[in-house]
């Protein structure tokens, strides 16, 4: 089943009158997630405390760069006892990645942001610092680290829309998610001590936020890149949190805005220690008029960003591969995209937080 066209106006607010968050598709990015407002209730329907109000909120905030040289994905991760930052490059010439990581305590070397369109979030200092700011709902890039130095901001086209969202998670909780891809990217970059083309480079963000499950897990799949014709096309298919209702899977073809039905992801699940580099296939239930399914993807990885870390109460099993992408995804005006060995990301991630 194909998902409706969203018919809900963005609120100044995600909060109702009622404290409750409004749920469904929006037109347009929500401003202000309203989070004094929102009425948080325990498991027995008690109005929750000031600390489990404050402990149970989470939220992170990713971009994935594409230069066609390099990949290079950015994250900040508030899980309210500690922050948690990464960024990595990716040479494709060389199939080598080269990353670096920042764990904070609570309150303590970072800052975040409850709003994708407005503030400022950052990990670190001096020449060891990420930093994401949101202004008017353009997104700006400053990495400052041993092997990449950046200040760059990412543009859509006029008119061109973003992905926007709110389901019920949990019994009591809610996620927000804020999403865009295929943008483009102008400003300097430095890998390596040496100046990146960003004339063709192509972008996209994450911001997810709210009352999220205690425990809970995803597979996600991105793209940002150019179809064979020299079309711009992004891809953000998912599975494992906003699936009451809503689904977050969508594309973007020349800046358009495409909504896909709900993916199942198939691959074989890393054993062990050693890297598994597997094959996974990325398909659809729904199906076209010819009974195909509408997205049929396969994807080869070719290297891995991961990181495990127990820290008793708090867990992370995370595995952000880079590679390519083969397959066919149908929108719902009947437009085929092909895609033939097109680079992109896969991300399979348990969290305990």
């Amino acid at each position: 089943m194909r998902p409706s066209m969203p018919a809900t106006p963005y609120p100044d607010c995600l909060i109702d009158e009622d404290g409750q968050p409004r749920l469904g598709y929006f037109d347009q990015p929500v401003a202000d997630l309203g989070l004094d407002k929102f009425r948080y209730f325990n498991s027995m329907d008690k109005p929750a405390g000031a600390l489990r109000r404050y402990v149970d909120f989470k939220q992170f905030q990713f971009i994935s760069i594409n230069t066609g040289h390099h990949i290079i994905g950015v994250a900040i991760a508030d899980i309210r006892y500690l922050a948690s930052g990464f960024c990595y490059v990716y040479d494709l010439a060389s199939n080598t990645l080269v990353e670096q990581n920042w764990l904070r305590p609570a309150r303590l070397g970072y800052q975040t942001m409850p709003s994708a369109t407005e503030g400022q979030a950052y990990i670190g200092s001096g020449n060891n610092r990420l930093e994401f700011t949101i202004s008017g709902g353009q997104w700006r890039l400053k990495i400052d680290t041993d092997n990449i130095q950046a200040d760059v901001q990412l543009h859509g086209e006029e008119g061109e829309l973003p992905l926007a969202l709110c389901s019920p998670t949990g019994y009591q909780g809610w996620t927000y998610t804020q999403k865009h891809n295929c943008l483009s990217v102008e400003g300097r970059l430095s890998i390596n001590n040496t100046i990146e083309d960003l004339s063709e480079a192509l972008a996209g963000y994450d911001f997810s936020a709210g009352y999220m499950r205690r425990e809970t897990n995803w597979c996600w799949a991105s793209i940002n890149n150019r179809l064979s014709c020299g079309r711009r096309f992004g891809l953000n298919l998912a599975t494992g949190v906003n699936e009451s209702g809503v689904s977050e899977n969508c594309c973007w073809l020349d800046g358009q805005r495409h909504y896909l039905p709900s993916v199942q992801f198939t691959f074989k699940r890393q054993r062990g220690q050693a890297l598994h580099l597997s094959d996974w296939q990325v398909r659809s239930n729904a199906t076209n008029s010819e009974g195909r399914p509408i997205i049929e993807l396969s994807f080869t990885p070719l290297n891995c960003r991961q990181e495990r870390l127990n820290l008793w109460l708090l867990k992370s099993n995370f595995r952000q591969y880079i590679g390519h992408y083969n397959g066919v995804i149908e929108t719902a005006d009947g437009e085929k995209i092909i895609i033939n060995n097109m680079l992109g990301l896969s991300e399979d991630h348990f969290a305990r937080w």
